[in-house]
């Protein structure tokens, strides 16, 4: 079984803002696969919504981004760079993501250029897709911060 860097080793992301666990697949500067386990303790549950929690789609969307950010950081052309969102095309969500539930996030990246990228995420539970999304991201050198 291979040994996957921990996603703090890649992403700036820290928690309650850090949404991978764990990377199960990984192929640098190509795509990942990663786990994020909803315990129903996140403070976001508590209000999204009382008595029926439920995961924001917007946070499975950044989830998908994390993601895509571990394969692009993974990979030599990246190192020491910071993607930000771009954009978000053809996100449609498919079903709810509750607590105890366990997100699988996958990522693969598309046309890349030094300053910009593109990448399709699939996020699943217990393998019934929950969302897919296309999105852009830009590459920021991280002393331009």
């Amino acid at each position: 079984m291979a040994e996957y860097p921990n996603p703090s080793d890649l992403l700036a992301h820290r928690p309650p803002f850090l949404f991978c666990d764990e990377i199960t697949d990984l192929e640098p500067g190509v795509s990942c696969t990663s786990l994020w386990r909803l315990s129903g303790d996140e403070t976001f549950f508590s209000g999204h919504f009382p008595g029926r929690p439920t995961l924001p789609g917007v946070l499975i969307v950044e989830a998908l981004a994390q993601t895509a950010g571990l394969a692009a950081l993974s990979g030599q052309d990246f190192t020491g760079k910071l993607p930000l969102f771009g954009g978000i095309d053809k996100a449609r969500f498919r079903r709810q993501v509750v607590p105890g539930d366990t997100l699988t996030l996958q990522a693969t990246l598309g046309r890349m250029s030094k300053m910009a990228g593109k990448a399709t995420g699939i996020a699943s539970v217990d393998g019934e897709i929950a969302c897919e999304a296309e999105m852009m991201f830009v590459i920021a050198d991280v002393t331009d911060l």
